[in-house]
C-alpha cells in the first residue's frame, strides 16, 4: 500500500519543480513539493504500519483532485497537465478510499 504513495510523492515532486523551471511558476513548486512531501510522509508511515499513513494519503489524493479539478475548471478541460492532475488526483483518491474502507471496514 506504500509504493503508490511513493510514487506520486515522486511524481509530485518532479511535476513541480517542473513547473517551476519550465514557466517560473512558483505555485506549482510550493505545491507539487508541498503534497509531494506528504505523500513521502504517508508512504513512510504505511511502510513502518504506523497510524495515520492511510490519512495522509488520502488527505493529499483529496488536495491534488482539488487543485487538478480547479485547474482543469479554468482550462475548460483541455489543457493536459490539469487533465492530468485531476486525472491522478481522482485515481488516488478513490484507490485510498477503497484502502480505507479495507483497513476501517466503514463507509467513507
Amino acid at each position: 500500500m506504500e509504493h503508490p504513495a511513493f510514487t506520486l510523492s515522486g511524481l509530485c515532486l518532479v511535476g513541480g519543480i517542473m513547473g517551476y523551471v519550465r514557466k517560473g511558476s512558483l505555485p506549482s513548486m510550493l505545491g507539487g513539493v508541498g503534497v509531494g512531501l506528504v505523500y513521502g510522509a504517508a508512504g513512510y508511515l504505511l511502510k513502518e504500519n504506523m497510524d495515520y499513513g492511510i490519512h495522509l494519503a488520502l488527505g493529499a489524493s483529496s488536495v491534488l483532485l482539488a487543485a487538478g479539478s480547479a485547474r482543469a475548471a479554468a482550462t475548460r478541460f483541455r489543457k493536459p497537465v490539469p487533465l492530468l492532475l485531476f486525472g491522478i488526483g481522482g485515481l488516488s483518491t478513490v484507490y485510498y478510499c477503497i484502502k480505507y474502507n479495507q483497513f476501517y471496514g466503514s463507509g467513507l
